[in-house]
C-alpha cells in the first residue's frame, strides 16, 4: 500500500519556479537532502504520493502532487560533477530550483501534476489534516488561527499523512497523477 506526504516548498523556491516559466509545466524530479535546508523524503517509496505545499499570507496550498517513479540517479541527471563548482543535476538545470543544488542532494523521479499556485486548501480542511510518525502518533497542524495558518513551522520538513488526510488532499488537488 502506498502512502502519501506532504513537503513544504519556500518562498524562494516557489519565487524561482515562477521566475523560469515553470506554472503549468510537470516536474520530473525533486530533490531530497542531508541537511535541513532540503527535507530528506526518507520513507517515500515508489508509488508514493507527496504533495508540495506552499504557504503565502496565512493560505495554504497544493502545488503540485508528485507520485515517486524512482530515486536513483538516471541518465537524464546528466553526469556526475567531477569538481564542486559543476552542477550536480546538469539534465535537470530547468528544475534546480527544487534543490538541485542542495547539500547531498539526491534526485527523485515523479510523475506530477502541473505546477499551480491557485488551489488554497481550505480553513475547515486545515484544521482536520493529520500526519502519522514512525511511532504511530499522530498530529495536527499548530498554529491555524479561523481558517490560517500563522506560522508554517509545523509543515517544515517532510511528513506521512493518514489515509484520511491524503484522500482530502487528493480530491482537493483534482489533476490525477
Amino acid at each position: 500500500m502506498s502512502d502519501a506526504f506532504t513537503v513544504l516548498w519556500t518562498h524562494d523556491t516557489c519565487r524561482a519556479l515562477r521566475k523560469a516559466g515553470r506554472v503549468g509545466e510537470r516536474p520530473p524530479v525533486a530533490f531530497s537532502g542531508v541537511h535541513s535546508s532540503l527535507p530528506a523524503w526518507s520513507g517515500a517509496r515508489v508509488g508514493d504520493e507527496v504533495y508540495a505545499l506552499h504557504v503565502n499570507r496565512c493560505v495554504v496550498y497544493v502545488v503540485t502532487r508528485m507520485r515517486v517513479i524512482d530515486m536513483e540517479r538516471r541518465d537524464c541527471c546528466g553526469t556526475e560533477p567531477a569538481t564542486w563548482r559543476d552542477p550536480a543535476f546538469a539534465g535537470h538545470g530547468d528544475w534546480s530550483m527544487l534543490g538541485a543544488d542542495g547539500c547531498g542532494a539526491a534526485a527523485v523521479h515523479v510523475d506530477a501534476t502541473p505546477v499551480r499556485f491557485d488551489t488554497p486548501i481550505p480553513g475547515e480542511l486545515l484544521t482536520r489534516l493529520e500526519w502519522r510518525n514512525r511511532r504511530g502518533r499522530t498530529r495536527t497542524l499548530k498554529y491555524v488561527v479561523d481558517g490560517r495558518l500563522e506560522r508554517s513551522i509545523s509543515l517544515q520538513g517532510f511528513y506521512r499523512l493518514v489515509a484520511e488526510s491524503a484522500a482530502e488532499l487528493a480530491e482537493l488537488s483534482g489533476d490525477a497523477v
